[in-house]
């Protein structure tokens, strides 16, 4: 909510233009202590977009997302300026209401604003105020509307009196937040009133937060009490005058005579009636897609859009209010407050009624003037276009086609490709309890199939993931989302999905881009229990090998492959971090994503070449370029047999140059299996796995459980253990970071480790206890190396080594590691820039060349179109590990590569001869790294490094080092 206290409003304020009125805003925010100065420039750039004048003489700068790195804290500053500025779309301001946001916090309280915008004379009482007080009252957020939506009604609910109906409707606007548990007392103590027509009345004054109306309708169509016929309760929470609104849409609905036909009516049909339409009233359903929903710039396209037809037109939110507003009035629209997915009707009478609500409806989808994306599925997924792949370009032959590398290995084979599936189906259906009873028996059989995957599977990951679906199908919120939807008059399938997508869509909300991809997993959940309900299944595989082609590939699609014949899977959309890709992963499937549109044009059973260490696919390749993969796969499948019976043997190039080869891990349960497949250590262990699997931060004992056991599986083999990195883009739900813009460049990391350091604290004294010698054991050492994520300088590292070096004095040595290092991981390129000065302080540096790479080169790795350009082996990521590797052993410290660099078979001869030190990759690749080691000496690692920093680009890199 806007509220403004006298230090907020600055009065009598002089501007000779709009731009001097503009850098007083901004000096105002800085003063404020709100925002730095360079703030400023963002608030013009800003105004270059488009005018923030709202009306009635008040405008509202804010700046752009690209200035949100400027801003300290959320805040605002209204300056008034009595003689009026001219501002640059020719409006009049008397008032600016500067803002200062971290996000979209602009957007509320332009929605704050709009009940301002439409009373007379504002204008002249802002230009003429002289106390803070006034423009404060004038401008602050008047009483809580009037509530009346699809949450405060309670349709078909089964009673037998209408105070069981009184009390049902009161619950409802107690779960809505509109009233008390005074206000459930009050109506349960009067009885309700017959209004005549079959309507009935309860209301309350008692614990009422926001005036509100609820509407209650019997299951039992024949309900009578007292003589009088039941057909439906209003519950009214009054508030002073401000419920008489609402008393005026009772009292029209009770003159109108039409009680009886409440009985049959669903939630959306009374919210229609409500709203006013009848028989003759046309009306159109739109989904709001514009990223910020209607905001500014989209809404005034709406209206003027309205204004141009022949009719008046009014719209509402289907889920919000049941009171529609002008399509016509900015102030309205603006708020209604519509987000991204909503869904809104649009209402008209009149003989061209229909086209002029398509017509506007068709301006809403195309995005107001803003770019807009679809959402995948919906409740009206039957009425969802089809894919269209006849105007897609479809891959030249013999041309490889860039997508993002998800799963590494060569295939070669004819392409199989599964059009998206298509489920049509009823929106409505009138027997709900059938309806409940077919989509339990649908879970049911979902389960069971889910069941027989994971006895089936292939990998602990698979397996995990599976049961993690198993259990989404279990959750009582989707069936009773579901079963709510469904009892409104939904069909088994609409309601079904509209719970799932509904899921899906809050899921893609989150900061945290590897869970928003989780939203996958609830669609392919929902899919797979529609798919039982509409009797679709997917089309039968070929017996012959092949590579699966598919828009997206959920989980279940991955663990249903018969690893056998599926030589690798290439899809339209998705990222690296995917559920679908990490199962490729683990199953060892070469996989590349993100490939676009182009590649379901493909025809079946054409040949492809599909390299998922590149993220490229060739589709129809010359047959000499054929015969080159051919043999290259050829060799790779006798390298890694070969490299398998040498896995023991020490990490070393052809000449002896020593270079040690660990393992990267995301569980200790797995640091067994890396010993196995010969892990000279573990050069990674993320422990965020360990805080994501609880609900509350693990106590010291649970840590050092854990830790201990990695550390009892490696034995004398060294560990190196990363302490907790989350964040903004990795949000524990007990540890909550406010929302950021950017959280990969935001409160991360040791970043955030540090603003709780009680948190930090018992992390590393667990890792330090976990790695003693335990009593009668027969390693004499442990050794143990920490490392801190995401160090940006010297200040962060000396701030925990000031916690470490106590806890080294508090531990006794005998219930500690003695044999340990503290070291930072080189992911920002500051640190790489620093590594001299840290270098003097820190025992060691691991590069994490994902993190390294992408902030280096200012491109997402996830990033569907621009990630196959993020290469590690970039010249600018090489010289800053040039330099982060001169500095350590200048020093006399050890440098190690964890990031996926390390694993790449053009990039290992490079990284060792920049000199370093260690590589650790996941532990499937140990045996063929240790194998690529022991095809070079030093002198030819050195003169790869060397050749690689002398060109421009990585495509330059790799084209030299493969002729070599």
């Amino acid at each position: 909510m806007l509220t403004l206290g006298p230090d907020d409003i600055l009065l009598g304020r002089h501007a000779d233009s709009w731009q001097t009125a503009l850098d007083s805003a901004a000096e105002a925010l800085v003063d404020a202590g709100f925002v730095e100065a360079e703030y400023r420039d963002g608030l013009h750039a800003r105004e270059a977009q488009s005018s923030t004048f709202l009306g009635n003489a008040i405008a509202i700068p804010h700046g752009t997302p690209e200035s949100r790195q400027h801003v300290k804290r959320t805040g605002v500053r209204v300056l008034q300026f009595p003689q009026g500025i001219e501002w640059h779309d020719g409006q009049n301001v008397h008032v600016l209401v500067a803002i200062s946001a971290h996000n979209d916090e602009h957007l509320d309280i332009l929605r704050q604003l709009t009940h301002v915008l439409d009373r007379e004379g504002v204008a002249e009482q802002l230009a003429s105020a002289t106390s803070a007080a006034d423009i404060a009252q004038l401008l602050s957020k008047p009483a809580l509307e009037p509530r009346l939506d699809a949450d405060t009604l309670c349709v078909n609910f089964p009673t037998r009196d209408p105070q069981e109906l009184a009390l049902a409707a009161a619950a409802r606007l107690r779960q809505s937040g509109c009233v008390d548990n005074t206000f459930i007392a009050a109506v349960a103590d009067a009885q309700p009133i017959w209004l005549g027509k079959g309507l009935w009345l309860s209301s309350s004054s008692h614990g009422v937060n926001q005036p509100a109306l609820g509407i209650a309708t019997p299951a039992e169509h024949t309900l009578k009490s007292a003589g009088h016929p039941v057909h439906a309760l209003f519950c009214l929470a009054a508030h002073g005058d401000a419920h008489r609104p609402l008393l005026e849409q009772l009292m029209a609905l009770v003159d109108s005579g039409v009680s009886d036909i409440l009985l049959t009516r669903t939630s959306d049909q009374l919210l229609a009636l409500l709203a006013g339409e009848t028989a003759n009233t046309h009306t159109r359903r739109v989904r709001v897609l514009n990223p910020h929903g209607l905001h500014a710039r989209p809404a005034k396209q709406l209206v003027q859009v309205a204004r141009a037809q022949s009719m008046p037109i009014n719209v509402r939110l289907e889920e919000g209010s049941a009171t529609p507003v002008s399509a016509a009035s900015l102030t309205k629209v603006i708020g209604l407050g519509a987000r991204r997915g909503q869904w809104l009707v649009l209402s008209a009478e009149g003989d061209t009624a229909q086209q002029a609500l398509e017509h506007l409806a068709e301006t809403i989808e195309a995005g107001l003037g803003e770019k807009v994306t679809l959402l995948e599925g919906g409740r009206d997924s039957a009425q969802m276009p089809k894919v269209a792949t006849a105007n897609v370009v479809p891959l030249s032959a013999d041309t490889p086609h860039a997508g993002v590398a998800a799963s590494p290995g060569l295939a070669i084979a004819p392409v199989f490709v599964i059009r998206p599936l298509q489920f049509d189906y009823p929106q409505h259906a009138d027997d709900s309890e059938q309806q409940i009873t077919r989509l339990n028996s649908a879970i049911q059989e979902g389960t069971a199939q889910l069941q027989t995957l994971v006895r089936n599977a292939q990998g602990g990951e698979v397996a995990d993931i599976l049961s993690m679906h198993e259990e989404m199908l279990d959750d009582p919120e989707l069936h009773h989302a579901a079963t709510d939807a469904i009892r409104e008059g939904r069909s088994a399938q609409a309601g079904w999905w509209e719970a799932i997508e509904t899921a899906a869509h809050a899921q893609e909300m989150l900061a945290d881009r590897l869970l928003a991809e989780r939203a996958a997993d609830l669609r392919d959940v929902g899919r797979r229990v529609l798919g039982v309900l509409c009797d679709v299944q997917l089309p039968e595989p070929p017996n012959h090998p092949y590579i699966l082609v598919m828009d997206d590939i959920g989980p279940s699609d991955v663990a249903r492959l018969d690893t056998s014949r599926v030589r690798g899977l290439l899809t339209v959309r998705g990222g690296a971090t995917a559920h679908s890709a990490i199962l490729a992963r683990a199953l060892g499937i070469p996989a590349v994503v993100g490939a676009g549109q182009a590649v379901m044009a493909l025809n079946n059973a054409s040949m492809m070449i599909l390299d998922g260490e590149r993220g490229r696919v060739t589709s129809q390749p010359s047959e000499e370029r054929l015969q080159r993969a051919e043999q290259q796969l050829l060799d790779h499948q006798q390298r890694e047999a070969d490299a398998w019976e040498t896995r023991f043997d020490l990490g070393q190039t052809r000449d002896g140059h020593r270079v040690e080869v660990a393992a990267n891990l995301g569980n200790t349960a797995h640091a067994a299996d890396a010993v196995e497949r010969g892990a000279e250590g573990v050069g990674l262990l993320r422990t965020e796995f360990l805080f994501m699997a609880h609900a509350s931060a693990p106590d010291l004992a649970t840590q050092i459980g854990e830790y201990r056991q990695a550390v009892e599986a490696l034995g004398e083999r060294p560990l190196v253990a990363r302490t907790l990195d989350v964040g903004g883009d990795k949000p524990l739900p007990y540890w909550p970071v406010p929302q950021e813009d950017n959280p990969f460049l935001g409160l991360r990391g040791i970043r955030l480790a540090l603003t709780q350091p009680e948190v930090l604290e018992t992390q590393l004294r667990a890792l330090l206890m976990a790695a003693a010698p335990a009593v009668g054991s027969k390693d004499k050492n442990h050794p143990l190396r920490i490392m801190l994520p995401m160090v940006k300088d010297i200040a962060e590292f000396r701030a925990v080594k000031i916690v470490y070096d106590r806890l080294l004095q508090e531990i006794p040595s005998a219930q500690r590691a003695t044999d340990v290092q503290l070291g930072v991981m080189i992911e920002v390129p500051s640190s790489a820039l620093l590594a001299p000065s840290l270098a003097t302080e820190v025992d060691f540096f691991s590069i994490g060349t994902n993190d390294l790479t992408q902030y280096t080169l200012a491109i997402d790795r996830g990033h569907p179109e621009l990630s196959a350009q993020a290469d590690g082996l970039h010249p600018a990521v090489l010289r800053l590990i040039q330099m982060t590797v001169a500095a350590a052993h200048t020093q006399g410290k050890w440098v190690g590569v964890c990031g996926e660099l390390a694993s790449d078979a053009a990039a290992i001869p490079v990284l060792v001869g920049l000199g370093v030190d260690e590589l650790s990759v996941s532990a499937r690749q140990i045996p063929l790294v240790k194998a690529r080691l022991r095809e070079f000496d030093l002198a030819d690692a050195q003169a790869s490094a060397q050749l690689a920093l002398s060109k421009a680009t990585s495509d330059e890199v790799r084209d030299a080092l493969g002729a070599r």
